[in-house]
């Protein structure tokens, strides 16, 4: 590897379940030039109808999860609604930067504040927002995944991180999908330029 290749940004996402983190990033993702890629994160609650193990998630067991946390080999983690865990491996990070392909992490706001911290000047953060906590409730429900039990949860946990949007570098509403795809697209590109890579959106 040459050592003249800058090293890829790294660019954290974050905002409540179901502000659509998953839907914006397969559409950056499908449209963009830019080496960007997403950490595969892993999680040990069950696959949603249609996901795809160890492309959209690591489905890992409590105990696996557990190990992998002792080891030292997690970057962030925490427990989500006092039950699933939620984690990136470190291997998903650092060696594809030092290639010079940009890392997108698409994690919750607890894991977002660990990544900060372990990267206080090397990263890009960005809060990923929709109109109010009525429209979320919305998206929730025209999901079907959750009892409303769990959408209640869910809709407090929201509320909580909505208030410390603040600490976030960057805010991007989706409320038009297509117009959050490409001001994403366009806030990574910048970081991109930063580090010295040519690149362009289109």
């Amino acid at each position: 590897m040459s050592a003249s290749i800058p090293t890829g940004p790294l660019i954290v996402l974050s905002g409540p379940s179901g502000v659509g983190k998953s839907t914006v990033v397969a559409g950056l993702l499908e449209r963009t030039k830019l080496p960007l890629r997403r950490a595969v994160t892993a999680t040990s609650r069950s696959p949603r109808p249609g996901e795809v193990p160890e492309a959209d998630y690591h489905f890992w067991t409590v105990e696996q999860f557990q190990r992998t946390i002792a080891s030292g080999a997690m970057l962030e983690h925490a427990i989500v609604f006092g039950k699933d865990y939620y984690g990136t491996p470190r291997s998903e990070v650092d060696d594809y930067r030092r290639k010079g392909q940009g890392v997108l992490l698409v994690i919750d706001v607890q894991g977002a504040a660990q990544v900060r911290a372990l990267y206080p000047n090397d990263h890009c953060s960005i809060f990923l927002t929709v109109e109010s906590v009525d429209v979320l409730r919305e998206r929730l429900e025209i999901r079907g995944t959750e009892d409303p039990e769990r959408i209640a949860r869910r809709l407090a946990t929201a509320r909580a991180e909505w208030a410390r949007a603040g600490e976030f570098d960057r805010r991007v509403l989706n409320a038009d999908l297509a117009t959050a795809v490409e001001e994403l697209e366009l806030i990574i590109a910048e970081q991109f330029t930063q580090r010295g890579f040519p690149c362009s959106t289109s």
